[in-house]
């Protein structure tokens, strides 16, 4: 479920408010153990996620680096190419478990 959660400082082009929010959204859904809250607890769900988006904007906008900003695409590429070799490429043909 938090596999989504990507590092977000230190980006060029910095993060946005909706790469924030789902963020947000898989680390309630995480702590939650909810991927969809039931209607009795969609509002305090809801408000988690706000409130932990609003925490996170403060944070990233409140650290300081001497890096050079990370590129998406090249990190974007790293990911794939860790993934290729931890899970292996998918055989022709094949679209998944059945």
């Amino acid at each position: 479920m938090c596999r989504n959660i990507k590092t977000l400082f230190n980006f060029d082009p910095p993060v946005t408010a909706e790469e924030i929010r789902a963020a947000s959204l898989q680390f309630v859904r995480k702590i939650s153990g909810f991927t969809k809250p039931s209607k009795a607890n969609e509002g305090p769900f809801l408000a988690a996620v706000d409130e932990i988006a609003e925490v996170s904007v403060r944070l990233l906008r409140s650290l300081e680096t001497d890096r050079e900003p990370k590129n998406r695409e090249e990190e974007a590429a790293r990911a794939r190419s860790r993934a290729a070799k931890r899970f292996g490429r998918p055989r022709a043909g094949v679209t998944g478990p059945r």
